[in-house]
């Protein structure tokens, strides 16, 4: 290959617990994902490849396939549960798994997601479902979540605004999804990327998007594949049996609280990208910070992260910004408002990262955002955010006083029963 492959992991060994290896496959980019694919069969004719095509989802149906290198071996049309793709997914991946893990003892699987599925609702859905009375891990062991991006294509997806219902893509009726939002978070779940193909300018997009790619998700290996001739032994090498895949690592926008790296702060331009985290552990203003959330994002490719209202702060809220559209949400309680028995409930990671981090007044309350784009000036951004934290004399007010600001987010983080024990939602 003219670009070097990743450094290879060393292949685990053989597994002899019976089990099934998986590989996952995501991408919104059929194509490269499916040559991807059609390479691994290539090395190694034996493995089943389980795929789910969207031929005729308007009429309410799926197509399964499910092939090894020599042929077909089902090919079926499954309909939709509740007229959702994520739903059939959830009722039909999973047995189907642990179906042809009883029936083919010996023979790993490859899985590949449509383009429009986020590969963190298969691994949750993984994590808590059940097959015939069983966790489906007993059946499986999910080696790696990889996801595929096509060098030529992804810099405009990633700035697109259109959504998925307006490509007629949409994974259900309700679905208002961008097709940024799709890109993202199938790149910041994996934890191996392959970099299909070669930009549209050669040599210098290639840099520039290893690079974006790294600030995206600094925690996942990156494998460039841009050379026609692939060599299918090496790039299965460095995709299978590799057991990068960890189960209990939260999904991107609870990462901040349980713990993990969130971003990097990469403040110095590197082929135009910059990464810059802001963290405080200082309230926001609610009016402040409302009246500059567009300023804030206008420039920014992806923003992520947890904040914490100076106005609701028993909530951890979610931040999530792509495809020109910046949604909050509820992460459940901050530790420091859970009664002692309800801190049980949260993670081990959850509770050893609010132990280090603990605030005598604060307790593990904070602003943890990461904004990632082209030029972006993060001293700007810096100090734009800092204006909308409370001053000295609104500190003093104390949260009594802070319950009663102004707040155009009011009603928006509702507490659950279940986010009592400070759970994300």
């Amino acid at each position: 290959m003219s670009s070097p492959l990743a450094p290879n992991h060393t292949p685990a060994d053989v597994r002899t617990d019976g089990r099934a290896s998986v590989t996952v496959l995501s991408g919104f980019w059929p194509s490269a994902t499916f040559a991807l694919a059609r390479a691994l069969l290539a090395d190694d004719p034996s493995l089943l490849l389980v795929r789910h095509e969207l031929v005729d989802l308007r009429a309410g149906v799926v197509r399964r396939v499910v092939r090894t290198g020599t042929g077909i071996v089902e090919d079926e049309m499954v309909g939709l549960v509740h007229g959702c793709l994520s739903c059939t997914l959830r009722e039909d991946v999973l047995p189907t798994l642990a179906r042809l893990a009883r029936t083919h003892p010996g023979q790993d699987l490859v899985l590949v997601l449509p383009e429009t599925v986020e590969p963190e609702a298969v691994a949750e859905a993984c994590a808590h479902a059940l097959v015939d009375g069983a966790p489906i891990t007993d059946r499986v062991h999910f080696d790696s979540y990889v996801t595929v991006v096509d060098a030529e294509h992804l810099l405009d997806g990633l700035a697109s605004t259109e959504e998925l219902a307006g490509l007629g893509i949409q994974a259900a009726e309700d679905d208002h999804r961008a097709l940024a939002d799709v890109l993202v978070r199938q790149i910041e779940y994996a934890d191996t990327l392959v970099v299909w193909g070669e930009g549209r300018d050669g040599d210098h997009d290639s840099s520039q998007l290893s690079v974006l790619l790294h600030r995206l998700a600094p925690w996942a290996t990156q494998l460039p594949v841009d050379d026609p001739y692939v060599d299918a032994g090496a790039l299965a090498r460095h995709l299978r049996h590799t057991d990068r895949h960890r189960p209990e690592t939260p999904g991107v926008l609870a990462r901040g609280i349980e713990g993990y790296l969130l971003g990097v702060h990469e403040p110095l331009p590197e082929s135009g990208v910059v990464s810059a985290v802001f963290r405080s552990r200082r309230p926001f203003h609610p009016g402040r910070l409302h009246g500059l959330l567009e300023a804030v994002n206008a420039p920014v490719l992806r923003s992520r992260g947890v904040l914490w209202l100076a106005s609701q702060p028993d909530t951890a809220v979610g931040w999530e910004f792509a495809g020109g559209g910046l949604t909050l949400n509820s992460l459940g309680r901050w530790l420091v408002d859970v009664p002692d028995e309800g801190w049980e409930e949260a993670s081990d990671q959850r509770r050893l990262a609010a132990a280090l981090n603990w605030d005598p007044y604060y307790g593990d309350r904070e602003n943890y955002l990461v904004f990632i784009g082209f030029d972006l000036d993060p001293v700007d951004l810096h100090r734009t955010l800092a204006g909308c934290l409370l001053t000295d004399a609104e500190l003093a007010d104390g949260e009594a006083g802070w319950r009663h600001y102004p707040d155009p987010f009011a009603g928006c983080f509702p507490v659950t029963e279940a986010d009592s024990a400070g759970r994300p939602t």
